[in-house]
């Protein structure tokens, strides 16, 4: 058997997953950017929503693992839970090693940087992988669309079609 027969073989017993959290306090379509093209990488994304319990956010946590699962309909290798503890804890408990986390800018990638650092120091096992969102999301943030909504701004294109009616009812003024 050829070394690539016997990858390949291996390879289809090796399940690659990986964690993308955040708050998606509302998700984006920046976020369903990185979330639609981490499920073409790994055989599983799992959509982690972070619960910080210094930000008051504008939906519950189960309220925005709904909203995740609504925009994610087409994405059969994507799951969302919610997580309250530190991050590194929830990839040991679910047997996972990567973290995939998206990047707008350069000034996301110091602070992401210096989280991924801090998770090294912490749990060496665990890589985290850095996504650069497309060129038409850049500008994406949930802060901008919570406060685009409350002032009676067009959120189309901004949020998924999915949760639209429902973004723009809870955050609108």
């Amino acid at each position: 058997m050829g070394i690539l027969a016997w990858f390949g073989m291996k390879r289809s017993l090796l399940m690659i997953s990986a964690v993308y959290p955040g708050s998606f306090d509302p998700i984006t379509n920046g976020h369903l950017d990185i979330i639609e093209r981490g499920s073409v990488i790994f055989d599983e994304l799992i959509v982690a929503v972070l619960c910080n319990p210094d930000k008051k956010g504008a939906f519950a946590i189960d309220e925005r693992v709904d909203l995740i699962n609504r925009s994610i309909v087409h994405l059969k290798n994507v799951k969302v839970l919610s997580y309250g503890g530190l991050l590194i804890n929830l990839l040991r408990e679910i047997n996972c090693r990567i973290i995939l986390r998206g990047l707008r800018a350069v000034s996301d990638f110091e602070n992401e940087f210096s989280m991924a650092l801090m998770n090294d120091h912490l749990a060496p096992e665990i890589e985290t992988m850095f996504m650069m969102t497309s060129m038409k999301h850049l500008y994406l943030r949930s802060s901008s669309i919570k406060e685009l909504a409350y002032f009676g701004g067009d959120l189309k294109d901004l949020v998924p079609d999915a949760i639209l009616y429902d973004v723009e009812k809870r955050l609108k003024k």
